[in-house]
């Protein structure tokens, strides 16, 4: 799986971080960061279930 955020629709709210520490980080200058881009499949619940939480819909998963 990949994670892909669209950053023209991103707040950087950082609902998606709370959900999936290992994969997002929102830094001190207000912008996500993706830390992991193919996570593995032990975290597929946590990304998915950040990519309901996310409020602007930001976030998706593109299978490999």
């Amino acid at each position: 799986m990949k994670v892909v955020v669209n950053y023209d629709l991103c707040e950087s709210n950082a609902r998606c971080m709370e959900v999936a520490p290992e994969v997002f980080q929102v830094r001190s200058d207000d912008r996500l960061y993706i830390l992991n881009e193919n996570p593995p499949e032990s975290l597929r619940a946590k990304v998915e279930k950040a990519v309901r939480v996310c409020p602007k819909q930001a976030i998706s998963i593109v299978e490999d």
